[in-house]
């Protein structure tokens, strides 16, 4: 029992801390950002994520192992993409430039909540249980803002291809359309390489530092 004891204390946790540091905020961001396209499309008019119940908090109803890998790796990743039926909107070209946006915004928003919570709960950062969730809490917030400007670009089959759709003829976007299994690849390609990553990263930060006043506003409530 003694050498059990001393094996149990001599293991290096840090690796597995900082696993979950990473794992469960990308969990919470890609199933918030999920639901926020299907609960657009369902405020709109169409049921296919609600009857295929991806309106759920559920995680693994939304990870596409890959974007998760890309998202803990190097911080910008992609979920399974909500389905749509964009026929089921009255106007389907603004419906759906409407519904791929929700996931951004909704990306965006949870970062603001999240550096909220963070300056709430940074007064108890000192150690052990407390300095694991606000690290928790703050990686969230940032990666959180990493997958919405990710999906922002307009590579299919990020939102920002679905926003595109709403302003090319339907001839332009079944072209486009057509390469959209080659797009993931591009991407993965593009991130691995770095090219993508630096501009990337620039905009995730700057736009992060835009929004820690949030932070520091509410640190002012506890301290």
């Amino acid at each position: 029992m003694d050498v059990l004891k001393s094996i149990w204390a001599g293991l290096d946790w840090s690796v597995l801390t900082d696993i979950l540091r990473r794992i469960l905020p990308a969990l919470l961001c890609i199933t918030l950002h999920e639901m926020g396209h299907g609960f657009a499309a369902l405020l709109m008019g169409d049921t296919t994520a609600k009857d295929m119940g991806r309106l759920s908090f559920n995680p693994l109803h939304h990870i596409d192992p890959m974007g998760l890998v890309m998202m803990v790796a190097f911080r910008f990743g992609w979920a399974r993409p909500v389905p749509i039926n964009m026929y089921r909107f009255k106007n389907p070209k603004r419906g759906m430039a409407i519904t791929a946006l929700a996931g951004p915004v909704t990306s965006i928003l949870l970062s603001a909540l999240l550096l909220l919570l963070y300056g709430l709960l940074f007064p108890l950062a000192g150690g052990g249980v407390g300095k694991f969730a606000v690290d928790v809490v703050a990686t969230g917030a940032y990666l959180s803002l990493s997958l919405g400007v990710f999906n922002l670009i307009p590579i299919p089959p990020l939102d920002g291809s679905k926003v595109l759709f709403s302003v090319l003829s339907d001839e332009a976007y079944a072209k486009l359309m057509r390469y959209e299994r080659y797009g993931m690849l591009l991407l993965v390609a593009l991130l691995s390489t770095g090219i993508l990553r630096t501009p990337l990263s620039s905009a995730t930060s700057w736009l992060f530092d835009r929004l820690f006043p949030l932070a520091e506003w509410s640190y002012g409530l506890v301290s």
